[in-house]
């Protein structure tokens, strides 16, 4: 991976981001934080560990290990969690856009949250992130479906063809 193309990943990942929450406009705030079955509890709560993860990984990039995300219910509606994560999208990409191609094969020394030490290569970090992300942004399309929204496409080559101008579908 160069330092390009992990740029060009997080501008997709904040692309992708920013369209699921714009689909989660469409649920009201009981739906927002209704009981579903899932990964995670709601709608909401998934959209918070999405944010978590992303803040946890830079976190760790920084030199900063936590036991912990911030709880979901910390962000009681949608304007919440997009009012936070607003901040960790502009921390995260700037970390990124600030990244050298030797950054890239840096070894970065971390704890998970259960305190076990872990190193990996800084490069591998930034693709799993974006993978895990992605993974999550999937299921609240199904959370979506299954309370009466319209998800919006956030697969990668949607992001490509509206990158060069071209429509989405």
């Amino acid at each position: 991976m160069t330092a390009e193309q992990a740029r060009l990943l997080f501008e997709f990942n904040s692309w992708a981001n920013r369209r699921v929450l714009d689909a989660c406009a469409q649920l009201s705030t009981e739906q927002f934080t209704q009981p579903v079955t899932s990964s995670f509890s709601s709608v909401r709560d998934t959209l918070a560990h999405i944010m978590g993860a992303e803040w946890l990984w830079l976190e760790r990039w920084k030199g900063r290990s936590h036991t912990s995300i911030p709880p979901a219910e910390g962000y009681p509606d949608l304007i919440s969690i997009r009012t936070s994560w607003g901040q960790v999208e502009r921390d995260l990409l700037a970390f990124v856009n600030a990244l050298t191609e030797a950054d890239l094969e840096r070894m970065v020394s971390y704890k998970n949250t259960a305190g076990k030490s872990y190193e990996s290569v800084m490069w591998q970090m930034l693709q799993h992130l974006a993978n895990h992300g992605t993974y999550h942004r999937g299921q609240v399309v199904t959370l979506l479906r299954q309370l009466g929204a319209q998800p919006q496409a956030t697969d990668l080559i949607g992001f490509y063809r509206v990158r060069e101008g071209k429509p989405l579908n």
